[in-house]
């Protein structure tokens, strides 16, 4: 029995995350444009304290809460409340520290800082929490101007626009992100039920067949043992077929967007061989050798045929999948052939045997009763190291299995 050991690998995903890069970055250089728009047009305030003191805080404020725009789960509706009060605050302020300010239609204290704010609840909360934030601001202009002039309202218009359109566009992320982890879950569980049920048809379901032929041809109390074994067979591969075998809980969603939890299994196996092979490939031709026999002949090049110890493995389990099909179908007296191919793209195995052949319509029929063995055990192991299998058969000349491993993906195998 191989001892397996699990371990969780927790993928992240978050397409909102650069957003609040951007909108930290958005609030220091904000609040140095406004600290030097002050700089340069302080000779205009009536009362330069006011702003001195306001911008003094804005400025302090802006470089202590920093950690708060890191991440929405540091961003906290207390922040975003405080954050929102202070901009609100330095709106009002606008005519006590200069009293031209609404004739002239300028620039208020916090200038375009207060758009840091209102984009803060866009990116936490959504196109709701932005137009929440975005009204209050637009009220706030409006009443600091006293007679807003077009100029007013086209600003106020075009700030809440975009804090809305922002926040849609973040929900509509966050919907994408769900829906990808859910997809993700899905293919890591899918994965994980035919890599299971490849091993239990390479070892459990055809022992049980075994007995089950060897119970019935010996009679006798063995015949009820065959018989039994029998069911089992078909009980177990009713239940691989139809999806029943338990998936590893995969997605939840967290603050920082969409986690993918995946298990992968690392054999003990595995780790002899990468004792054995180590980073260097390993040779083809020696796990198929020990196939060749009396009735399975192996032909192969002169030269060794590399390939990463996985995608190797992987391989000759099929072509063992494959010899298996020919002894359970074509009868143990069928006679069949392993030929190796290296060629610089690919490298190529081909199984043929002289049996009577696959009738057409078998192998759906097959896939259908739950035996998946061409559909797991040879199909499957070639995709999940990127090659294909391909099988021809005609009805009383033999089947041919058609294995083709490309060497640019060899090495992503597992």
């Amino acid at each position: 029995m191989v001892a397996r050991t699990q371990r969780e690998r927790v993928v992240r995903m978050s397409v909102e995350q650069p957003l609040w890069r951007a909108l930290t970055a958005y609030r220091v250089l904000t609040m140095l444009y406004a600290v030097l728009l002050f700089v340069f047009t302080r000779q205009k305030f009536e009362r330069p304290w006011v702003a001195v003191a306001f911008l003094a805080v804005m400025a302090v404020w802006t470089l202590v809460t920093l950690p708060k725009v890191a991440n929405a789960a540091s961003c906290t509706k207390r922040f975003l409340v405080a954050d929102l009060t202070i901009a609100l605050t330095g709106i009002m302020l606008t005519p006590l520290a200069d009293f031209q300010a609404q004739q002239i239609d300028g620039p208020t204290l916090p200038s375009i800082w207060t758009a840091g704010s209102v984009l803060a609840f866009a990116i936490k909360g959504g196109w709701r929490w932005a137009a929440f934030a975005s009204s209050f601001v637009a009220a706030a202009n409006i009443v600091e101007r006293g007679h807003p002039s077009r100029d007013t309202f086209h600003n106020v218009l075009l700030v809440w626009v975009a804090s809305i359109a922002i926040g849609y566009v973040v929900e509509v992320a966050r919907a994408s992100e769900r829906t990808l982890a859910r997809a993700l879950e899905i293919e890591a569980a899918t994965r994980e039920r035919e890599r299971l049920a490849r091993d239990i048809h390479d070892s459990v379901l055809q022992v049980l067949a075994m007995v089950q032929r060897r119970g019935t041809s010996l009679g006798g109390e063995a015949a009820e043992l065959g018989r039994m074994a029998g069911e089992q067979e078909v009980a177990l591969r009713t239940l691989v077929s139809s999806g029943l075998v338990p998936a590893t809980r995969a997605s939840e969603d967290a603050a920082q967007g969409a986690v993918v939890r995946t298990v992968e299994v690392d054999d003990e196996d595995d780790e002899e061989n990468r004792g054995a092979y180590g980073a260097r490939p390993c040779d083809l031709r020696s796990l198929l050798a020990p196939h060749a026999g009396s009735k399975v002949s192996f032909a192969e090049p002169g030269a060794p045929v590399l390939l990463e110890p996985a995608a190797a493995m992987e391989l000759a389990a099929a072509v063992s999948a494959a010899l298996d099909n020919v002894r359970r179908h074509a009868g143990e007296d069928a006679q069949a052939w392993i030929l190796v191919e290296d060629w610089p793209e690919e490298v190529i195995v081909t199984v043929r045997d002289d049996g009577p052949g696959i009738p057409e319509g078998r192998l759906a029929q097959a896939e259908g009763e739950g035996r998946l063995g061409v559909a797991l055990s040879i199909r499957g192991r070639l995709r999940d190291i990127g090659g294909t299998a391909e099988l021809i058969s005609v009805p009383g000349q033999g089947t041919e299995v058609e294995l083709k491993v490309p060497r640019g993906k060899a090495g992503q195998a597992r």
